[in-house]
Order: C-alpha cells, then sequence, then structure tokens
C-alpha cells in the first residue's frame, strides 16, 4: 500500500543530543492523495468560470475561449466543456463587430449569477473571520508586513475575496496599512495594531479547550499520528519523542534569538506550518506557494523536507506532478474534517455543477431512449 521513493537525512548540531544521518522515508499516502484528485474537477470549472467573469461585461466569443485553453490547462475543447457542465454559461449569437456574422458568445447563466450573489453574502458573513486571517499572517511573518502580490497569489488558499486588497483591507484602517500599487511588485500590506486575540495558534486554543475541560493544565503540543503500515526506526522513534517533549514554541513569538539550526527553530518551524495550513481553506497548500514565503517567515532553503521528517504531522503529496503539504489531523481517511466556514462558497458552486451534470445525464437518457424508440419502429417497418 505504501511505497518508498525518496528520503531526507537530519543533520543537528550544538545540541544536548547530536542527532546525524536520520534517514526518514517518504512513504505513499493513497487516501490523502485521493483527497487532492477529487477537487480536479471542482478546479477546472472554477477556472474557466474565472476566465468568462474577468472578461469586460462578462461575455466572450466562443472561438477566443477556445484559443485560452492552454492557459486555463482545459484538456477538451471549449465547446465540449460548456456541452459537460451546462448551468455555467447560457450561449448566445451575436457579432464581434458591425457588419461581422454573428458568432456564439457565452455568459454566465442565472443559476451562476444567484451562486455569485451566495458568494457574496458568505463573504459578508464571514468577514471578521477573513480579517482575522489576514491579521494572522501578518502577525506570524518576521517583519510584520508581506508583498501585496503574494497575498494576491494566496488568496484562493485561504478563502480571502477577490477584491480583499481594494475592499475589505481599507475598511480595517485599525489593523492594515497597504502601501504602493498591488501588480507592481512593490506593493507590501502592513499590521497596524496587535491584537492578543489573533495571537493564538490552533494548537494553543487546543490545549486551553482541554485543559479547561479535564481542570489540569494541558501542554500545548503536536498530535501525531503516523498512517497505518508506517514505522519508524527507533533511532527515529527517539529523536520524535525528545523533539516532542520540547516546549512548544508559538508562530506568533519572538524568535530572532533562536538559532537557525537549532531544535527549537525546527519546533517554530513546525508550528508556523501547521498554523498556515490551519488557517487554509483545505488543510493543505502546495509547496511551491509556501517557497514564495521562506523570507517572511524565516523558513531554510530546504524547508520542504519538513513534511516529511514530521510524518505523522503532515503529509507531502506528489499527486499531480506538485508537492502538496497536508494536515494529517485535518482528515479523516480521504475526508476532510476540520472544515473552514468558507467552504461553504465552494459546497454551493459543486451543487450548481451537480445539478447540471444531473440534467446532462437525464438529457442524454432521454436522447438515447428516443434513438431505441427510433430503432424499433424501423425495425418493425422493415419487417412488415
Amino acid at each position: 500500500m505504501f511505497c518508498k521513493t525518496k528520503t531526507h537525512t537530519l543533520f543537528y548540531h550544538n545540541n544536548a543530543r547530536t542527532i546525524s544521518s536520520l534517514k526518514v522515508v517518504w512513504r505513499k499516502d493513497p487516501a490523502l492523495d485521493r483527497a487532492i484528485e477529487y477537487d480536479k474537477r471542482y478546479k477546472q470549472c472554477a477556472r474557466v468560470v474565472k476566465e468568462v467573469l474577468n472578461e469586460p461585461g462578462q461575455v466572450i466569443p466562443l472561438r477566443y475561449l477556445e484559443k485560452r485553453r492552454e492557459r486555463m490547462r482545459l484538456k477538451v475543447k471549449a465547446e465540449t466543456f460548456i456541452n459537460q457542465n451546462p448551468g455555467l454559461f447560457d450561449v448566445y449569437y451575436s457579432r464581434i463587430k458591425p457588419k461581422t456574422e454573428p458568432v456564439r458568445f457565452i455568459r454566465p447563466s442565472d443559476r451562476l449569477h444567484c451562486f455569485l450573489q451566495e458568494e457574496q453574502r458568505i463573504f459578508s458573513e464571514n468577514e471578521p473571520f477573513i480579517v482575522s486571517k489576514l491579521c494572522k499572517l501578518l502577525m506570524m511573518s518576521k517583519n510584520k508586513f508581506i508583498s501585496a502580490d503574494k497575498l494576491l497569489h494566496v488568496k484562493r488558499e485561504f478563502g480571502f475575496p477577490n477584491d480583499f486588497l481594494v475592499d475589505l483591507v481599507p475598511r480595517y484602517p485599525q489593523y492594515f496599512r497597504l502601501t504602493g500599487s498591488p501588480g507592481e511588485g512593490k506593493s507590501f500590506l502592513e499590521l497596524v495594531d496587535w491584537n492578543p486575540e489573533f495571537a493564538k495558534s490552533v494548537i494553543e486554543k487546543r490545549a486551553e479547550e482541554e485543559s479547561e475541560r479535564l481542570g489540569i493544565r494541558v501542554r500545548p503540543n503536536f498530535n501525531v499520528e503516523l498512517p497505518p503500515g508506517f514505522v519508524l526506526k527507533k533511532e527515529m522513534r527517539e529523536w520524535v519523542r525528545d523533539w516532542l517533549e520540547l516546549d512548544y514554541v508559538s508562530p506568533y513569538q519572538d524568535v530572532s534569538h533562536l538559532d537557525q539550526a537549532s531544535r527549537e527553530m525546527e519546533k517554530r518551524s513546525v508550528g508556523v506550518f501547521h498554523e498556515l495550513l490551519s488557517l487554509s481553506l483545505h488543510k493543505r497548500i502546495p509547496v511551491p506557494i509556501l517557497g514564495k514565503f521562506c523570507d517572511d517567515y524565516r523558513f531554510s532553503n530546504a524547508f520542504s523536507s519538513t513534511f516529511t521528517r514530521h510524518s505523522g504531522i503532515f503529509y507531502l503529496s506528489l499527486k499531480g506532478g506538485i508537492e502538496t503539504a497536508l494536515l494529517r489531523e485535518a482528515y479523516r481517511g480521504e475526508e476532510l474534517i476540520d472544515r473552514d466556514p468558507l467552504l461553504r462558497i465552494k459546497d454551493k458552486f459543486v451543487e450548481l455543477l451537480e445539478e447540471g451534470w444531473r440534467q446532462r445525464k437525464e438529457q442524454l437518457i432521454l436522447k438515447q431512449e428516443r434513438i431505441n424508440e427510433d430503432m424499433e419502429l424501423l425495425a418493425t417497418k422493415v419487417g412488415e
């Protein structure tokens, strides 16, 4: 069930216990890989919808959309995609220029417009939650500011609205200051005020809740659960045990005094990755995206080995040829159980897609029934 494909080696120096040449084996987890595969069709539909919505007037000639297939990573013809996903768009005829022949255009359907209104309602309901997420990203950063372009690049990973920098940010001057112009590479979002309520990680909150429930102090620490069939060598088991005994280092804590190669800094890095994945919509983020924030969050250049080194906390998927870091505790098998409130938007979009797929299936069944009836009628006439 699990297969070995790569290893990582640990080197720690200047610690009470020196660890060297500890081989950590990467193993495939089919259930978590399926969790990523499940979203492929939904994401493809979302990319096409985005392409159309970004057009002036939200309309586009079908043949223009066809020319953008490679950019949208669309494996079928645009016309085939429209037919396979009824309910997303309306097809109509119009002229690109006066006195030219009418050609097919597409525009958002009434059902898609209803979804877009529902999306805005969900964003509005969860605005305080979105603001806290954005504050947390800045509070964990080294200098308490992050490039606006980087934040735009990860808006879908964390569920931010498309226009959050120009609409949401200006309405919260007590938290944010935007400098420069987004899109020019020289714009930054700065943290204006430190809110202590936001400076509690998921792990710290969980420890507080457990302490209150049990009536005894529970130390903040990571949940470690290795997948079935995954066995650590004795040397590695001892290292993990000792490492877990170290005090938890909050991702919101100042760590400028820590040695980058220390076990304490490793604990802090794992805490930041845990918090970032916890704040993400699907509790997973592609490694190349995390790599854009190495300087902001003090990640080492070889940070991706952290996910294999701590296989009981994370899973490093290679699905689709892209390394993706997943938070194990957020999943039960392939099912995401730690659901972000903003995932209701995805749920609504999937409902829209499935309604269209049911409609298409019914139409195909009716079409086949008519063909069968015609064939039976023809056979009867031939036999007469």
